[in-house]
């Protein structure tokens, strides 16, 4: 890992999950794939969710691992899908899933500069309509500094 949190690889623009668990289960095996996370991080991102949703508004849903998994992560990263159809999640449309993975309270800090971003309506539609990774990387860039 880079040291940034959210790298090219890590990045989904035509998303195939058509359900929250497969969405889960989609941006789990990025942060896997990123070294950033063991694979039984996802299994505390679907607990996390059923004790409560992760939708935060503005076509977002944020999964991330318990508190009781923070050992299987292994470095602060995210994982970015988007959907071409939006996903229900328990009655929200989301278009975008961030997963975050968090060391040492890390996620705290990311957090919030992707709570910042989806904030901004313009920002939100400016993602919608980005073309390729790079445009997504360009707009989400705060997150790395």
């Amino acid at each position: 890992m880079s040291g940034k949190v959210l790298e090219r690889a890590q990045i989904d623009i035509h998303g195939s999950a058509k359900t929250p668990d497969e969405a889960v289960d989609e941006a789990g095996r990025i942060l896997v794939a990123a070294g950033a996370v063991t694979p039984e991080y996802v299994g505390f991102m679907h607990d996390r969710e059923r004790l409560v949703s992760t939708y935060m508004g503005n076509f977002l849903a944020i999964p991330h691992g318990t508190n009781e998994g923070k050992d299987t992560v292994l470095a602060s990263a995210l994982s970015f899908v988007r959907y071409d159809e939006p996903i229900d999640w328990n009655g929200n449309p989301v278009r975008f899933v961030v997963g975050i993975a968090g060391k040492d309270n890390g996620h705290l800090d990311i957090l919030s500069g992707i709570a910042t971003i989806f904030s901004d309506e313009d920002q939100v539609d400016k993602l919608l309509k980005a073309e390729s990774i790079d445009d997504v990387l360009v707009i989400l860039d705060d997150v790395n500094a």
